[in-house]
């Protein structure tokens, strides 16, 4: 993946690319975009560090590696525009409803292909990728792509998984927001609150993460007897906390 270009610049496109950009993987000479709004796209170039394009032939006459990151309803426009500069080139969809069966027909076989389902904390290098287990990407474009964090799922598991992955981060910030009104209320001026409560939260989840332990048994392990964290515990299981978010879930594949 030499030179990367993207179809689209909206905030799932430009979370991807700083997250790129910021974590070293490409310089800025190397990353392209295209965008219907040159302007727009000019200000978020400056911004996050790509090269503008003013045209879709343009952008895949620089790019090895094409990222349609425009709206779903879009795609069948600029796939008719752009199907034979995509020959021989690697397609990386990041838009909704899009995998790989619905592409086949409207690609040339020599057209590889990956629908990835990312999530925004890309934009700072801890995104979540989730890579549909049927592709036709070669070997070494999958391992440079892979680079960035991802996990792999069946199609059958792409819905659930986007769900949990993709909108997750809303549920999180209502969380960051909530704790951060909490501390306020308290006395913590808010942009303190903030950071404590983010702080917390990355390194909560990194400690999942890297010990592999349940998170039941971690959070057994700040409930001490009869102490301050149980008591909050208890409060939470009163609100239906555990309910509450597979009920998000629930909406959200029920849609």
């Amino acid at each position: 993946m030499k030179t990367l270009g993207f179809i689209g610049m909206g905030n799932m496109a430009g979370a991807i690319a700083a997250g790129i950009l910021q974590k070293g993987l490409m310089k800025k000479e190397e990353v392209f975009a295209y965008a219907p709004h040159y302007e727009k796209l000019e200000a978020n170039a400056e911004k996050i560090g790509f090269v503008p394009c003013k045209d879709l032939k343009g952008l895949t006459a620089k790019a090895d590696t094409l990222v349609m990151a425009c709206k779903p309803y879009q795609i069948e426009g600029v796939l008719s525009e752009i199907k034979e500069e995509l020959k021989g080139k690697a397609l990386i969809s990041i838009a909704a409803g899009w995998n790989y069966d619905k592409y086949e027909k409207y690609l040339d076989k020599s057209t590889r292909l990956q629908f990835i389902m990312p999530n925004t904390p890309a934009m700072v290098g801890e995104g979540v990728l989730l890579f549909e287990e049927k592709n036709s990407l070669l070997p070494e474009e999958r391992e440079e792509i892979k680079k960035l964090f991802v996990i792999e799922l069946p199609v059958h598991l792409m819905g659930i998984g986007g769900a949990l992955t993709g909108c997750g981060p809303a549920f999180v910030d209502l969380i960051i927001e909530a704790l951060g009104d909490a501390g306020v209320k308290y006395g913590v001026p808010r942009k303190q609150a903030y950071e404590m409560v983010s702080q917390m939260i990355l390194g909560s989840a990194k400690l999942q993460l890297e010990t592999g332990e349940h998170p039941g048994v971690l959070k057994d392990n700040v409930c001490s007897p009869a102490g301050t964290t149980i008591c909050g515990v208890d409060a939470l299981e009163h609100a239906g906390i555990r309910a509450g978010f597979i009920d998000a879930i629930d909406a959200i594949m029920n849609k």
